[in-house]
């Protein structure tokens, strides 16, 4: 193992609990860093970009609706999802604590939420409200939320949900892909968890779910082994005391934020101790970052698309909510082109991870936005700089370049703007190592 020094581990502690490095940000140390990082407190960039409120959804037209009131309908709501869209990635570069936004961003794929079926730009900002709220707190707290979240509701059929019909989608998923994983429930528990979550039902223009007491069995349910007249709350606590929850919680927090690799047994010990019984997230992470992999070298990740982008923003001083209409289109068809675009996850289990994200078409989206921020990007620093790969280089926080990117560097070191869309491209730049 090859350990990091303290300026790359910092620049990893940015890239893993936030969105990358902005300039000055690798002068602090390592525990001044985590501590702000994790520390929460006032953030001004955050507060100056409140969350926008886009309007009650658009009313679903009638069976006998013509073509035109459809069209209109879908018009109105792609254009609040693209206001959401928008203001997120302003947000993701504008917070000065970007770990929350961090955060945010890794449980809005845990507790994945698609826009698509949901059609309620309001709800998914207001999930992610929650989740911002939680992000770096109780996970207790963060699943009880989740549980009953009126975005949830609608995408996994919540409202079908019913005493003497229960559906099953909210209690499946819950267990399997947000609390426990797979092999660690029966069919029989699906079914008896999703008695316990009857009743609750949610409307796309109203901003707070609902339990219908007719609607839910209150009946005793026989659950992982309990008996009880389980209801939504206690389903939770229940789910969460299980030993296996722990350790599935704390092994996909290392999985998108440290390495593919699943944590060592010790490892894994010493990240469900500090969880603890707390659910402490912050804690956590903490302990995350004492750990020898997380200082190793050779643990690396491929960025996201929107954790590349917003990151890439972030380091060239570039805010998206301060472009022409025109330029932020493009760069939204540029995250759709690279596969990920915020409140649309391909499936309830989100986003994929690792080579994934390095297919051809993803590469070129990659390098048509990398072209878009080097255009309204300050690079004036960098064309004055002798050595101009360097420079770019810290810039982007990237730790050195390989004396192939460097050659490719080197071949556009005449023009600023284009040896920043190539050091963009480039693996030490894609990939956080």
């Amino acid at each position: 193992m090859v350990v990091l020094s303290e300026r790359a581990a910092v620049r990893r502690l940015h890239d893993r609990l936030g969105f990358g490095p902005r300039p000055g940000d690798l002068d602090r140390g390592f525990a001044e860093t985590r501590d702000r990082l994790l520390g929460g407190g006032p953030d001004a960039g955050a507060a100056a970009t409140p969350m926008p409120d886009p309007g009650p959804p658009a009313d679903k037209p009638g069976k006998n609706a013509d073509q035109a009131a459809k069209q209109e309908a879908r018009k109105q709501t792609q254009a609040q999802s693209t206001q959401a869209v928008g203001w997120w990635l302003d947000r993701m570069v504008a917070a000065d604590l970007a770990s929350v936004e961090r955060l945010t961003w890794f449980w809005h794929g845990h507790f994945a939420t698609g826009e698509q079926k949901v059609r309620s730009p309001r709800l998914m900002l207001a999930q992610i409200r929650t989740q911002r709220e939680h992000a770096l707190g109780s996970f207790t707290d963060l699943a009880r939320a989740m549980a009953v979240d009126p975005a949830m509701l609608l995408w996994l059929d919540g409202n079908s949900n019913k005493a003497g019909k229960p559906n099953e989608n909210l209690s499946r998923e819950f267990m399997e892909l947000f609390t426990l994983g797979v092999g660690h429930y029966t069919e029989d528990d699906v079914r008896e968890a999703a008695r316990a979550l009857t009743g609750w039902t949610a409307q796309r223009d109203d901003p707070a779910s609902r339990l219908v007491a007719k609607r839910h069995d209150d009946g005793v349910k026989r659950i992982l082994g309990a008996s009880g007249d389980f209801d939504a709350q206690s389903f939770v606590d229940l789910v969460l005391s299980r030993p296996e929850s722990a350790p599935f919680v704390a092994g996909r927090v290392w999985f998108r934020l440290v390495s593919a690799t699943p944590p060592p047994a010790d490892t894994l010990n010493r990240l469900v101790a500090a969880y603890g019984s707390r659910r402490d997230i912050g804690a956590l992470l903490r302990t995350i970052t004492d750990e020898p992999a997380f200082h190793d070298s050779a643990t690396s990740l491929v960025k996201q698309p929107v954790e590349w982008l917003a990151g890439l923003l972030r380091a060239l001083g570039v805010r998206p909510g301060k472009l022409d209409e025109k330029t932020r289109t493009q760069l939204l068809a540029a995250l759709r082109g690279m596969g990920q675009v915020p409140f649309q996850p391909p499936s309830v289990g989100g986003w994929a991870a690792g080579g994934a994200w390095l297919t051809t078409s993803a590469g070129v989206a990659r390098l048509h936005a990398a072209q878009l921020v080097a255009e309204h990007a300050d690079l004036g620093a960098v064309a004055k700089a002798r050595d101009k790969a360097a420079a770019i280089g810290d810039l982007l926080g990237v730790d050195a370049w390989s004396d192939r990117t460097r050659a490719a560097l080197a071949g556009v070191g005449g023009n600023v703007r284009q040896l920043s869309t190539v050091a963009a491209c480039a693996p030490e730049y894609v990939v956080s190592g």
